[in-house]
């Protein structure tokens, strides 16, 4: 185990030292593979249930090449199409300039080009001169071609393979261990997108690890030590904090802040975090936090304190009518702070709010992404912010998360570099960014990890 060179194929390979070939972040050829064997192949997350409520609302997602129309065709229904008329392949729905998708209202969808009319079953209800083609529109030939799609945890996910795996199975083990965590009733409190200088694996490889914390974001160390573990979990992978025992909580993302006095700490991190990053926390618990200074007495044991703060954030939810769901200790550390969904989604969750990053390809660019980031979390019922997707120039996004885009512009042009050898993530800290690879080199032929 551990030889020089021996190409990694197995969870249990990728607990040694590895290198990551450059290749499948600088390659041009890569980028242009991709699109057919791994965009083409994949399930998707294309966008949340709520943005489509009532019955003719619609979304768009695009990859690469490939845009689809989501529609809910009825209260029960949600359909999905290729994004393009079967008559001369006009697109049907144009993204408004500056936007990240389209989304709207539509009875029917029609093509701007020659008429060509499809309801929100796909089908074509209207083309001007049918009897021209003699007959021969049928089958389905004038129809909208079918997506595949589904949903989970209030997301809606597509595949434009024909006959993919179910989304339950493809999304094992992820669903199940986040599934508790109830994400299908969580709202955004705010979602941004960019146009990025670096491929899309720098992006979420810069969020799926906390190896970088002390050095990227050295103002947290005064709170605590962010020493985690990343583990492979199929096609997926999550990431978590190291925590003493009674303090399982701590392997999640509602932290307690370190020191001689928890009480100050835990407050004063909740409030750099809030004015910060502004994720991974609510409003709630900033305000919880800062009243334990004077709730609890001085000397009060760093246990007694995460449970006070989490307690009391909880029951003042309730009283406003915001429920969290009930996690057991021993589950949470298991399901840590975020899941990397293959390929290019990763959730951070909570009982009351997550944080969640996408990247996709800007094109057959291998040196842009599109970046997106969303913070959501459970609201009064009717009192969620209506959001839309904003882009956001790099400078202007949270101050912690500028520190993170510092990287990935320098990461890109640094892996062009004739003396760069390949990536080497650590072993224990770093392992999801080894498993995301291990598992495209199964769908791409090519740049799998090898041990030395």
């Amino acid at each position: 185990m551990g030889e020089e060179g021996r190409i990694v194929q197995s969870a249990e390979d990728l607990t040694v030292p590895l290198r990551v070939p450059a290749e499948a972040y600088i390659s041009p050829d890569y980028a242009r593979a991709e699109r057919d064997r791994l965009w083409r192949k994949v399930w998707l997350q294309a966008g949340r249930l709520e943005d489509i409520p009532e019955v003719g609302d619609f979304l768009t997602f695009d990859i690469v090449d490939d845009s689809v129309i989501v529609v809910r065709a009825s209260e029960t229904e949600i359909h999905a199409f290729h994004n393009v008329c079967p008559h001369r392949g006009r697109k049907l729905v144009d993204t408004p300039p500056g936007k990240r998708n389209a989304r709207g209202h539509r009875r029917s969808f029609i093509c701007g080009y020659h008429g060509w009319t499809f309801g929100l079953d796909g089908a074509n209800t209207y083309l001007e001169h049918q009897e021209d083609w003699q007959g021969r529109l049928c089958a389905g030939r004038a129809d909208l071609g079918v997506v595949q799609v589904d949903t989970w945890g209030g997301w809606i996910w597509i595949n434009l393979a024909p006959d993919p795996m179910p989304l339950a199975d493809y999304l094992h083990p992820a669903a199940g261990m986040l599934d508790p965590y109830g994400l299908q009733n969580m709202r955004p409190r705010w979602r941004k997108w960019v146009v990025f200088e670096c491929n899309w694996k720098v992006a979420m490889e810069a969020f799926c690890e906390t190896y970088h914390v002390s050095t990227t974001h050295p103002e947290f160390m005064e709170f605590g030590q962010f020493r985690g573990w990343a583990r492979n979990q199929g096609l997926h992978s999550n990431i978590g904090y190291d925590a003493p025992k009674g303090q399982e909580e701590d392997s999640g993302k509602l932290r307690l802040g370190a020191g001689e006095d928890p009480r100050l700490t835990t407050a004063e991190m909740q409030n750099f975090t809030w004015a910060n990053a502004n994720t991974n926390t609510t409003r709630k618990l900033v305000d919880v936090a800062n009243r334990l200074k004077d709730e609890l007495p001085e000397g009060t044991p760093a246990a007694e304190v995460s449970a006070y703060w989490i307690g009391t954030a909880r029951k003042e939810d309730a009283e406003r009518g915001v429920i969290w769901p009930t996690v057991d200790p021993q589950h949470t550390a298991q399901a840590g702070t975020a899941w990397q969904i293959f390929p290019n989604f990763q959730i951070g969750h909570a009982v009351n709010n997550m944080l969640c990053y996408q990247a996709r390809p800007y094109g057959s660019d291998p040196d842009k992404c599109i970046f997106e980031a969303a913070v959501y979390e459970l609201w009064p019922e009717g009192e969620a912010p209506e959001t839309e997707w904003e882009y956001t120039a790099p400078a202007d996004w949270p101050p912690v998360l500028q520190q993170d885009f510092a990287n990935m512009a320098a990461v890109q042009q640094g892996m062009k570099n004739v003396g760069f050898r390949g990536a080497q993530p650590n072993p224990y800290m770093e392992r999801s960014v080894a498993s995301l690879h291990m598992n495209l080199a199964k769908f791409m032929g090519t740049g799998a990890p090898e041990a030395y």
